[in-house]
């Protein structure tokens, strides 16, 4: 038994991580702009419902949130517009780039975001799709759209707190 611990310590010092810490989660496509365009209110981890091919694809890195939304739809969530390009050796299995997938969500959260994209305006937009115990996740967050000031607003932001990181390196370096 202890060798077999010891085993583990080598090969996991080989991967570069600490014993007994957790893997990382692996990013297989990020939506770079929905914190741009939206406030994101509240964050959700969602199962995807997706084929063979679907899944060697995104692997690959064939997948795009980029245009996708997330819409609830007869008490089911489906994610909408995400291209998950053709599989290469998947042949006539492969299904088509666009089609609707079902995200897997418990019923009390389901009903949540229901409520709340039908009042009050607000949306569901994907961030990520990652890898989590050898399963594909869908990271999705409710959401309300930036006006234009909004954005801008958040740009200036970020430029000041740069410059501002920016003087203080430069201060420390000279003292």
């Amino acid at each position: 038994m202890a060798g077999s611990s010891q085993q583990t310590a080598r090969r996991e010092a080989k991967r570069g991580s600490k014993p007994g810490s957790k893997p990382a989660t692996r990013n297989f496509a990020i939506n770079r702009q929905a914190g741009h365009y939206y406030h994101l209110l509240e964050k959700f981890e969602t199962g995807i419902e997706l084929t063979g091919t679907e899944v060697k694809s995104i692997r690959e890195g064939r997948a795009n949130l980029k245009d996708g939304y997330a819409v609830v739809r007869d008490g089911q969530v489906w994610l909408v517009d995400c291209h998950i390009g053709a599989y290469a050796a998947g042949s006539y299995l492969n299904a088509d780039s666009l089609r609707d997938r079902r995200l897997l969500l418990h019923r009390q959260e389901i009903d949540k975001l229901g409520g709340r994209t039908r009042e009050r305006g607000l949306t569901l937009v994907p961030l990520r799709l990652y890898l989590k115990n050898n399963l594909i996740k869908c990271e999705i967050a409710l959401a309300k759209g930036k006006t234009v000031w909004d954005q801008r607003e958040t740009i200036r932001r970020r430029t000041v707190d740069r410059e501002t990181e920016q003087a203080i390196r430069d201060h420390r370096r000279r003292g």
